[in-house]
């Protein structure tokens, strides 16, 4: 399966490069592009938590590794609080006692949860319109309470137990409880810890980098342990490469599903645009949160429902994992699509269940 994925991003990259040469003729070119050039962006944000993930992992295994070892979960489950690519998966390997567990909270877990608690909610609620916020928050919940089914269906994939899977998630779901009840009733002081949070990781990415740049090139740094630049800017780089041939092939995924969720939302009582937000939101959330304005109630709860565990999983994740473990595809498509799908039909059929006491 993976030497197939890897083959057909082969594709999306010959077609991308081809039409780059071509003008953009086939709009895949640009794609190819911004494929090349979110190597800045993703460098600045990765980079520098990758350097310091053993640092942290150094500090923080002297508190969390006994916490976590009292009721029995392996300190990687800790390392799912970050995004995948924001160094969740490095954070969860060096905390690992168990490696299979450290792949599954590095790659899955954080993927789906670490990336809603430290990008997509604190994002989302600045970009979306302050009237929007109350539907893109009930969204958020109702992917949050999905989001165990994928964390299973990721698990299993990944080679763990049912038992396992659910005892090692308990900080996970305790945490997205809180997140539920926080939502519900302290949005607005929700919102303002969110953006605290970004923006504590932001300055801790930032120290680490330039502690890591000054390393190499004066090879002088007060903290020690840290993980060389090179070998974080070269997991960087990986991820680009992928990303020249995810990116165009999302683009045509996207194109072949057009018509199909226009279809889907007619019948759905939904707005094209919302269906078109979800398909893009696969690629990136930020093109969904930039289309709230013009979608439907229903599409804006939906929308953000399926963020949750959709967003990202045809360009950024998939692109990381094929560049660290790519065996533990699999289990991240598996987690990923499963969340977003039943947080998808819960949306659809709390909203059914609504519309039908009102008509009564």
């Amino acid at each position: 399966m993976n030497e197939v994925l890897m083959l057909v991003m082969a594709g999306g990259a010959i077609l991308g490069g081809l039409d780059r040469l071509r003008g953009n003729k086939w709009g895949l070119g640009d794609k190819f592009e911004s494929g090349f050039m979110l190597l800045g962006p993703m460098a600045l944000s990765m980079a520098g938590m990758i350097c310091l993930s053993p640092v942290l992992a150094d500090w923080l295994g002297r508190v969390i590794v006994p916490l976590y070892q009292r009721m029995g979960v392996d300190p990687a489950m800790f390392g799912s609080i970050l995004a995948v690519d924001m160094g969740g998966y490095q954070l969860a390997k060096e905390l690992a006692q168990d490696s299979q567990i450290g792949s599954y909270a590095g790659l899955v877990v954080s993927s789906v949860f670490g990336c809603t608690l430290v990008f997509t909610v604190p994002v989302g609620m600045g970009i979306i319109p302050k009237g929007d916020r109350p539907f893109f928050a009930r969204g958020i919940m109702l992917g949050l309470c999905a989001m165990p089914a994928g964390l299973l269906a990721g698990g299993l994939l990944a080679g763990l137990g049912i038992w396992a899977c659910l005892w090692q998630n308990l900080p996970v779901f305790a945490l997205a409880l809180f997140l539920l009840i926080g939502l519900g009733l302290w949005p607005d002081r929700m919102v303002k810890g969110f953006c605290l949070l970004s923006e504590g990781i932001r300055w801790l990415v930032t120290v680490g980098l330039v502690l890591a740049a000054v390393e190499s090139m004066a090879g002088w740094n007060p903290v020690s342990g840290m993980a060389p630049l090179e070998n974080s800017m070269a997991t960087v780089s990986s991820i680009g490469v992928v990303l020249l041939g995810s990116l165009p092939m999302a683009e045509l995924i996207r194109r072949a599903l057009v018509r199909p969720f226009a279809w889907l939302g007619a019948k759905l009582g939904m707005k094209p645009q919302s269906l078109t937000g979800m398909l893009l939101s696969l690629v990136s959330a930020l093109p969904t949160l930039s289309l709230y304005q013009d979608m439907d109630e229903r599409g804006k709860v939906a929308a953000g429902a399926f963020l949750v565990s959709g967003t990202s999983l045809l360009a950024a994740h998939m692109a990381f994992v094929l560049s660290t473990e790519p065996q533990m595809l699999g289990a991240v498509l598996a987690a990923k699509l499963t969340g977003a799908f039943v947080a998808f039909l819960l949306v659809v059929g709390l909203s059914r269940g609504s519309n039908a006491e009102t008509d009564s």
